[in-house]
Formats: structure tokens, C-alpha cells, sequence
């Protein structure tokens, strides 16, 4: 039936090129991006796919970093323990060194003082030993919890050990008083906020004092509970006093009494009646950990030389456990980073089949759609031209 109204030849050819460009932009916007799927309408499910696939991918790659950087952090920590290893051993000489009596007292002053320095070093180390501005040996780091996977609780958790306190302690002089019931006291400083199980180490020395059986040169040590600590760091000073028995003298009754005067701040007295006795307190340390029990050691004599060999042996075989723990943890750090990057190049590749475009594909694909469009054209070009055949049905001449 010929019509001029209605051009179905005309219509078909234009309908064609309006699929074969859809078909062609989609093409070309792939080959544009590199991408099949650039919007969800390109493949619903395998957006859905994908986007996973990426969440999973930056997660991974972040974890990776994550890993890294623990490494980083645990080598920070080991050369730091390998450095007090070396002190510990400097110290376990000298201590040989001074139990032999081919030393005089004068001999074992200068070897303690060495002895001393560097046990004053080993707890500077563990106060200052940083990651990030952090301390990482002061205790605190425990139980380090690194995120090493995509995806929430895949970490790794790492004990940094403990090697000291972070804070150190400075001791006024004890005052002695002649009369009245006012016993000879002092005021002890303690810098920073102390823990549980921290230890207040000092040494006493009898000043003035006709009471026999005395315990020159002797260590004390407290360690203190939660409410101790607390009392300490809040500064109650109706917590109830420390006393330490045999303090001054070998007299059991004999004590040195710690009272909280202020937050950081304690009272040390002494209990022997007011007469002019008197003490002196020094080498005052906090500490915890693996330092602790070193605190309370020194070599100006043959017994507390060897005495101190027992410690430090102790201390050094504690260190070296506790450098093993750290070498495993990054040993198994490493291979988690390791891993977690095969992992990722593998969802990487798997993404990729989802999501990218093949451009050998894609090519054709053009290349089809670009021909389909110059025939179409051609097509609705006839199909507009055929119309003219109705008017030879006009022609009346």
C-alpha cells in the first residue's frame, strides 16, 4: 500500500540506527574508560560483583601497609632489646669482675659506678624507646593488636614486653628533728603517672643513729597495688601508709613509713623516736618489668656482686625470650604482607574479568556498529526518497 503519512520503510531504518547508536556510545564509552561496566545498567550483578571485589582490593592493600609498618615498629623495638642485651652482658662483667678480692673497695666504687650508669641506661631506653611518638617498651604495649587482613577482626597481636617504667623519682633530704614527736622525714617526687605492679625502689644509708644492728647500703622495694597507684596518681592522702619493715635498721619494727601528700608527691618517714636519728635515701628508681629487679643491685661488695650475677643472668635470659617473641612476630608479620599482596593480585585479576573491557571485543563490536550505522543511514535515505514514487500517481499529464 503506498502512503506518505506513514513511512514504515523510513520508520524501521530509523529505529535500527537509534539501537545501533545506543549500541555503538555503550562501545565507545568502554573503550573510553577501559571499563564494561560503567554504570549498572551495563551489567547489574556484575557491579554488585565488582564493587565488592574493590572494597576488598583497597582493604587489602591497606593491610598490607598495616603489616609494614608493624614490622617497622617491631625492628624499632628489637634493636632496642639487642641494646640492653649488650648492657645487660657489660654489667655481668663487671660483676665477675668485682666479686673477685683482687679489688679494693675503692676498685668496686668505680666499677659500680659504671654498673649503676648502665643499669639508669637500660630504664632511660625502655622510657624513650618511640614508634610514632609512642613508647613501645614501657609496658604499655602489651598486647598490640595490628590489623593485617580486609576485613574486621583479621589482626595479628604483638607483646612488646616490658622493660621499665616511664617516669623516674627524685628524693629531698631527710630533715632530722632533736626534739618533740616530729620523726625525720622527706619529700619523695615522682614524675608522670605510675601503674599497678610498678616498683619504687631506693637505697637507705643510716645517718646518726645509735641503734645497732644497722642496715647500711640496703635496697627496699615496693610494689604497688591498683589502689596504691591510684592514690599516688590522684594524690588521696587517706590512703593508708606503706610501711617498709627493717628500712633503717635490722630491727623489724624498724620502718620507713610512705604517705601520700599530693598527687605525685609522698611523705617518707622514719620511725624511730625523735632524738636526732636520722636516715638518708638514695638510687630512688620506678621501674617495672624486666628492670625491676635489677634496681635493687649494685657490686661495692664481693656477696652483692655475686648476688647481682644471679639477677642478671635472669634479666638476660628474660630479654632474650622476649627478643624471640619479637623476631617470630615479624618473621610472621612478613609472610602475612606476603600474602595478603598475592591475595590481592589475585582479586585484582578476578575483578578484572568482571569489570574491565576487552578491547579485541570491543573493537569489533565498533566496528560492526559503525558499518550498521552508515548502512542504516544509507537505508533511511531510500527509504525517505521512496515517497517520491507516489507523486508519478499525480501525474495527470
Amino acid at each position: 500500500m503506498a502512503t506518505i503519512n506513514t513511512n514504515m520503510a523510513a520508520n524501521i531504518a530509523s529505529n535500527s540506527l537509534t539501537r545501533n547508536e545506543r549500541s555503538m556510545s555503550a562501545t565507545m564509552e568502554r573503550l573510553s574508560t577501559g571499563l564494561r561496566i560503567n554504570s549498572a545498567k551495563d551489567d547489574a550483578a556484575g557491579l554488585a560483583i565488582s564493587s565488592k571485589m574493590t572494597s576488598q582490593i583497597n582493604g587489602l592493600n591497606q593491610a598490607v601497609r598495616n603489616a609494614n609498618d608493624a614490622v617497622s615498629m617491631v625492628q624499632v623495638a628489637e634493636g632496642a632489646m639487642k641494646e640492653v642485651t649488650n648492657m645487660f652482658q657489660r654489667m655481668r662483667e663487671l660483676a665477675i669482675q668485682a666479686i673477685s678480692d683482687s679489688n679494693t673497695s675503692n676498685d668496686r666504687i668505680a666499677l659500680n659506678n659504671e654498673y649503676k650508669q648502665l643499669s639508669f641506661e637500660v630504664s632511660r631506653i625502655a622510657e624513650n624507646t618511640q614508634w610514632n611518638g609512642t613508647n613501645i617498651l614501657d609496658g604499655a604495649r602489651t598486647a598490640t593488636v595490628f590489623q593485617v587482613g580486609a576485613n574486621a577482626s583479621q589482626t595479628i597481636t604483638v607483646n612488646f614486653g616490658d622493660l621499665s617504667a616511664g617516669n623516674t623519682a627524685t628524693m629531698g633530704t631527710i630533715s632530722a628533728h632533736s626534739g618533740g614527736s616530729t620523726k625525720a622525714n622527706g619529700s619523695l617526687t615522682i614524675s608522670g603517672s605510675v601503674s599497678k605492679d610498678d616498683v619504687i625502689t631506693f637505697k637507705t644509708d643510716v645517718v646518726d643513729s645509735t641503734a645497732p644492728g644497722t642496715n647500711t647500703g640496703t635496697y627496699k622495694q615496693v610494689t604497688l597495688t591498683q589502689t596504691q597507684a591510684d592514690a599516688i596518681n590522684d594524690g588521696t592522702t587517706s590512703m593508708t601508709a606503706i610501711d617498709i619493715a627493717n628500712a633503717i635498721t635490722a630491727n623489724s619494727n624498724d620502718k620507713i613509713s610512705l604517705t601520700v601528700t599530693a598527687a605525685g608527691t609522698l611523705k617518707v618517714e622514719g620511725n624511730t623516736a625523735a632524738n636526732g636519728e636520722t636516715f638518708s635515701i638514695s638510687e630512688v628508681t620506678v621501674t617495672r618489668g624486666l628492670h625491676s629487679p635489677l634496681a635493687a643491685t649494685d657490686i661495692t661488695t664481693s656477696s652483692q656482686a655475686d648476688s647481682a650475677l644471679g639477677v642478671l643472668d635472669t634479666a638476660i635470659s628474660n630479654v632474650n625470650d622476649n627478643r624471640a617473641v619479637l623476631g617470630a612476630s615479624m618473621s610472621r608479620l612478613e609472610f602475612a604482607s606476603d600474602n595478603l599482596q598475592n591475595v590481592s593480585q589475585n582479586t585484582s585479576a578476578a575483578r578484572s574479568r568482571v569489570l574491565d573491557a576487552d578491547y579485541a571485543s570491543e573493537t569489533t563490536e565498533l566496528a560492526r556498529t559503525q558499518i550498521i550505522q552508515q548502512a542504516g543511514t544509507a537505508m533511511l535515505s531510500q527509504a525517505n526518497q521512496s515517497q517520491q514514487a507516489v507523486l508519478s500517481l499525480l501525474n495527470f499529464s
